[in-house]
């Protein structure tokens, strides 16, 4: 029998209770093409016949659950962090009418998020000053416009990078009215070309944390210590939001080491190793941390209350799912997997346990890898799990589609589980 015929019709569907609230919610005729997109994914043989009311209420979700079984801990495609239980809570009691901007004990109205900003604060000793912002890059705007407006930024030619999406570090920073001086070469700048090109104009020395690349080979870079000997603000962007060494990651900057080391202003990301919500870090120097939260475009940059939120209940946190996932044994990866492959294979799916490597992500910790391990299972399953609920998302290596577990907290095996066993 032909499979397409048992593809369900689009009025049984429009009918079904199941997607009534969704009729209600984003009307008929979104919900029909919703239903007509995933019955044409089912006639090409992209889903199975029974998936296609799924598919088409996971196509009505704006944003849909994922289990990140891809062996990269800090997807930028996935949302980077997870957040940790205590401060989806946080998130939670944040979204109703909370003190934000009030003074509870006086009536009057109190600096904002200053709960948060004393909890980050204490988080940093190093830093005599705190603030937050919408992210990493908007930091860096912040910092290159109050203290580099119509100056130089000096930054090394090796330090001009590029992220995601063509996001270009140069073009950022000239777009707030600063001059870029590019000093040394791609692989070797010294503290004497910083040293020549220090004048009235330098607004701040920039040092920027490859966190995405490694040149290696013939190179040279000062150290932070030697760049805040220049007798100007040195501005340091560590990028992937360690407050802390982690010895699983020696090369990769932290915040305290870095102002200890004497960098004047620290910035970072919140939702990459800190496993925070998206937000950048501002740390550093009382003065120059009062001057960008005084620009008129700090209140353009300002953070809302449910990121305020989530940030000091990750902080507060005993652990972080990232850090839970950085630090968990592969040993006992190899266990859970074996133990999935052998509930599948009950199951009927052909599924084994093997070992692979995991690795950060995010823009951090390059070419550092995670000793890991994953469920090996075949590559056509792979495009029924994304159109899953929840969906699920792997990578596919060696003719294999590889669920790693690195990344999948052990309490979503269950669910891991099902997924799989559902395709098969």
């Amino acid at each position: 029998m032909d499979s397409r015929r048992s593809i369900p019709r689009t009025d049984d569907l429009l009918a079904d209770p199941d997607l009534a609230p969704a009729v209600a919610r984003a009307g008929r005729d979104r919900v029909k093409a919703a239903i007509q997109q995933a019955q044409q994914r089912a006639r090409t043989g992209e889903l199975a016949p029974d998936a296609v009311k799924r598919a088409a209420l996971a196509a009505l979700t704006p944003l849909r659950r994922v289990i990140n079984a891809t062996g990269v801990l800090l997807h930028t495609n996935l949302g980077r962090a997870p957040l940790s239980p205590l401060a989806v809570r946080a998130i939670a009691d944040a979204a109703g009418v909370t003190d934000i901007e009030l003074d509870l004990e006086t009536g009057r109205r109190g600096r904002r998020g200053r709960s948060a900003l004393a909890t980050l604060a204490a988080a940093v000793p190093a830093a005599e000053a705190v603030h937050v912002v919408n992210n990493n890059a908007a930091a860096l705007v912040l910092a290159a416009t109050a203290l580099a407006g119509g100056k130089e930024i000096l930054v090394s030619r090796g330090e001009l990078v590029e992220i995601g999406d063509g996001f270009r570090l140069p073009d950022l920073l000239v777009s707030t009215g600063a001059r870029l001086r590019e000093v040394g070469t791609t692989n070797r700048t010294t503290l004497r070309d910083y040293a020549e090109a220090v004048g009235p104009e330098t607004g701040f020395v920039l040092k920027v944390h490859p966190s995405n690349y490694r040149i290696e080979g013939f190179t040279a870079a000062p150290e932070v210590a030697e760049l805040s000997t220049l007798g100007v603000p040195l501005v340091a962007d560590a990028g992937s939001g360690l407050l802390r060494p982690d010895p699983l990651l020696p090369a990769e900057p932290d915040a305290a080491t870095w102002l200890n080391a004497g960098a004047h202003l620290v910035t970072a990301s919140g939702d990459k190793l800190l496993g925070g919500p998206q937000c950048g870090l501002l740390l550093g120097r009382a003065d120059l941390v009062e001057r960008l939260r005084r620009h008129p475009l700090a209140r353009a940059l300002r953070v809302d209350k449910l990121t305020l939120a989530a940030l000091e209940a990750t902080l507060a946190a005993p652990a972080t799912p990232v850090a839970a996932a950085l630090h968990a044994d592969p040993e006992a990866l190899y266990v859970r997997a074996q133990a999935l492959a052998e509930r599948l294979a009950d199951a009927g799916v052909d599924a084994t346990a093997v070992r692979t490597e995991a690795r950060v992500g995010g823009g951090g910790a390059p070419g550092v890898t995670l000793p890991s391990a994953a469920l090996a299972v075949a590559p056509v399953l792979a495009a029924q799990l994304r159109s899953g609920d929840p969906a699920v998302l792997g990578r596919v290596e060696r003719g294999h589609l590889l669920l790693d577990l690195r990344a999948v907290p052990e309490e979503l095996d269950k669910e891991l589980l099902s997924a799989v066993a559902a395709c098969g």
